[in-house]
């Protein structure tokens, strides 16, 4: 496996701060996924165990998201004490107000924290950027100030931690090997899209030999649903999926109250933008649904009462990000973006009509 995917001078940096920080946080995005947890819990896995290795009891390491993650990732080594800043959020400022060192997986843009990520731009304390979505020029003077360590390129943030631990000559015990590998499953739908990269069955091989019950794994994030989700599962296919046949498309939309009929709950969702993929001939999935407007959106969204969380997926040289970027303030990888739109799922929708014929391949 590549040894110099790092810049030498940058893993030189990273060694110095973490043998000099005391009080580490880490940070990671929004609606946090198993790539956002699997990233952040291997980070302080890892973390923790060199710490109690250099026999060093005034050192922490805390993982704060900014609001709840799924019920089927609860089950994650260590997902039991990570701090919600949106339940706990004086104890989240006063430790991140308090970090010497802040650690960012899966996002390199502030404002993917929300109210998070103001306090932490209000600590002057150095910053590692761990992350794999294209970079933003509006936060070019924020990344000046970091250590950034993005890669576009790379399938997960997982896998980035996994390189970054190895490279630093780290070990992983299995609570962060197993976080890492949930991280890299479910950032690749199990492996279904941006996985055509040799060295990334080489890293699962290496996570399994540590001990990774890749079997248990996927069990526990892919087969510990809600009957309720099932049921919108089924709704969203029967009722909702619309087959766009000349650009070879699905666009799927639920407003706040279906999502209130079938009892919605934080991760229902997980997935079934993919799901029209399996239709033959469709190779673009658009899935959107209405969401409550955040505190700390409130000036973004002006006038809207509601905003619309926004998935993409495509299939073979057919990117989406360009659309998720140009028209919903979001953005990923070719295969695989997201964005937002402040206003109502039909508005959204009339958006995705309006533009998309400009966007995705006819063949």
């Amino acid at each position: 496996m590549q040894n110099d995917f790092f810049p030498s001078e940058k893993l030189t940096v990273i060694r110095d701060l973490l043998a000099e920080a005391k009080h580490i946080v880490i940070l990671t995005h929004m609606s946090p996924d198993g790539d956002a947890m699997g990233s952040a819990l291997g980070m302080q896995h890892y973390l923790s165990g060199l710490y109690s290795i250099s026999e060093c009891n005034e050192r922490s390491v805390r993982v704060i998201v900014p609001n709840t993650y799924p019920d089927f990732l609860a089950w994650m080594p260590g997902a039991e004490q990570v701090l919600i800043y949106d339940e706990h959020t004086e104890d989240a400022d006063r430790l991140i107000r308090e970090a010497d060192l802040i650690i960012c997986t899966d996002f390199n843009e502030p404002k993917r924290i929300g109210l998070a990520g103001e306090r932490m731009l209000e600590n002057a304390c150095k910053k590692i950027v761990i992350d794999h979505h294209i970079l933003c020029r509006s936060d070019a003077d924020w990344h000046a100030q970091t250590v950034l360590l993005s890669y576009p390129e790379s399938p997960s943030a997982s896998e980035l931690v996994y390189r970054l631990i190895r490279s630093l000559g780290g070990t992983l015990d299995l609570s962060a090997a197993t976080a890492i590998y949930t991280g890299m499953m479910t950032d690749t739908g199990n492996f279904s899209f941006n996985s055509n990269h040799p060295e990334m069955y080489e890293i699962l091989a290496d996570l399994v030999r540590v001990g990774v019950d890749k079997d248990a794994v996927y069990n526990a994030v892919f087969n510990a649903h809600t009957a309720d989700r099932m049921r919108l599962v089924g709704y969203c296919l029967y009722r909702k999926m619309r087959i766009l046949p000349e650009r070879h498309a699905a666009l799927i939309c639920l407003s706040r109250k279906e999502l209130y009929r079938f009892r919605f709950q934080k991760g229902d969702a997980e997935g079934i933008v993919n799901m029209p993929l399996q239709i033959k001939d469709v190779y673009y999935s658009c899935f959107m649904r209405e969401d409550k407007i955040e505190p700390h959106e409130r000036e973004r969204a002006g006038e809207a009462k509601t905003k619309v969380k926004i998935s993409f997926r495509s299939q073979g040289d057919r990117p989406v990000n360009g659309f998720a970027h140009d028209w919903f303030a979001g953005g990923g990888h070719a295969n695989a973006a997201g964005g937002e739109f402040f206003g109502s799922v039909d508005e959204a929708a009339a958006c995705f009509m309006s533009h998309y014929l400009d966007y995705f391949n006819e063949e």
